[in-house]
């Protein structure tokens, strides 16, 4: 029997496969709002058979987006909107739905990759980025404004009201993104992190932030619905975080009642040096893995089917990610169920798509 197609559970929610679709941002939202692109993008895979697919990067406020496209999360107008999108899926998927809740921080106020990613002036729709310290991600960017006190407390609240627009929403599951050098990997990084207050310098004060962001967040949404952290386990950089801190991160989320952590990696700084093949960061999660008793996702360069099985089968995650391999091929589940003899439930609209010889794969 498939160990990547049995079923799982997180926190309360039941899954029936361990295939989760990472958030990959879209930049295509209207000032926040999710679009037609949306509607399209989140529909395909929404039929991919996997057992969570995970909305993107969703900011909780406007200065928190990475680009102008942004998905957002922050007030009735983008709520409706996110309701449009979600409200048709549903009618036709009933795969499970989380989302990511994110602030951008100082790598906020940039252009989309496709026209080069670089930080936007004020002067062409761009604004003042916030940051633990005013220290630039990349030394033609303008420095960020360190946040005070009052910053910190709106922007923890803003996690708050996000994640309650979310569980209105019907959404099943969230995840507080701690990685990729955004605004709360910031705060954990001694690289990014140059406070002198109770958030910064040991490592017990820059955890401070990020774990009070998570305990805020928990104690705000119903029981029943899973909140984790996404984590980037190393920096990349000598002297920065790395899978050490990690674990007594995860370890100090869990013993605030994470229900699981997506391990990935890198993202904070332009100096990173890192070694990129298939499942690369697959170590990071194993590591944490064997100090955690929560669920661990795994994600990185995991392409194939018996790619996936191997690492559920040999204990380096519990669950397995997908980005890139399933925006190729948003039927990848189906097919990776015919490689393993499992099955994967699909629209009964495509049943008989199956290719000669792979008859009762797709149910």
């Amino acid at each position: 029997m498939s160990q990547l197609f049995s079923a799982a559970k997180i926190g309360e929610l039941e899954l029936e496969n361990r295939i989760v679709i990472a958030p990959m941002c879209q930049y295509s939202a209207d000032a926040g709002c999710a679009s037609s692109w949306h509607r399209i993008h989140l529909g395909s895979l929404a039929l991919s058979g996997a057992g969570l697919l995970i909305l993107e990067a969703t900011a909780v406020e406007p200065a928190g987006r990475i680009s102008p496209g942004d998905l957002g999360l922050w007030d009735d107008k983008t709520e409706a909107a996110l309701h449009s999108v979600l409200s048709d899926i549903r009618a036709w998927s009933p795969i499970r739905l989380g989302i990511q809740l994110g602030h951008a921080g100082r790598k906020a106020s940039c252009r989309a990759p496709w026209q080069g990613g670089h930080q936007l002036p004020e002067s062409e729709g761009g604004w003042q980025t916030v940051a633990p310290s005013a220290i630039s991600f990349a030394e033609q960017d303008h420095a960020p404004t360190a946040l005070d006190e009052a910053g910190l407390v709106r922007i923890k609240q803003a996690f708050v009201d996000s994640a309650q627009r979310a569980v209105r929403l019907g959404i099943e599951l969230i995840e507080i993104h701690a990685a990729h050098g955004y605004l709360l990997h910031k705060f954990l990084s001694p690289l990014s992190n140059q406070r002198q207050d109770q958030y910064g310098g040991s490592l017990e004060n820059r955890l401070r932030f990020p774990l009070e962001v998570f305990a805020a967040v928990r104690g705000a949404v119903p029981a029943s619905i899973p909140v984790g952290v996404r984590l980037s386990a190393s920096d990349w950089v000598e002297g920065g975080w790395d899978v050490e801190q990690s674990i007594m991160f995860s370890q100090q989320l869990e013993a605030q009642g994470c229900d699981y952590v997506h391990v990935s990696s890198g993202g904070l700084s332009p100096q990173q040096s890192i070694t990129v093949g298939p499942g690369y960061q697959l170590p990071f999660a194993r590591d944490i893995r064997q100090q955690v008793k929560i669920p661990v996702i795994g994600v990185g360069l995991i392409t194939e089917p018996q790619q996936a099985e191997a690492v559920v089968e040999q204990g380096d995650a519990d669950l397995v990610a997908l980005g890139r391999a399933v925006l190729y091929n948003p039927h990848w589940p189906w097919q990776a169920a015919a490689a393993l003899n499992a099955q994967v439930k699909v629209p009964s609209q495509y049943l008989r798509s199956e290719p000669h010889g792979v008859k009762g794969t797709l149910v």
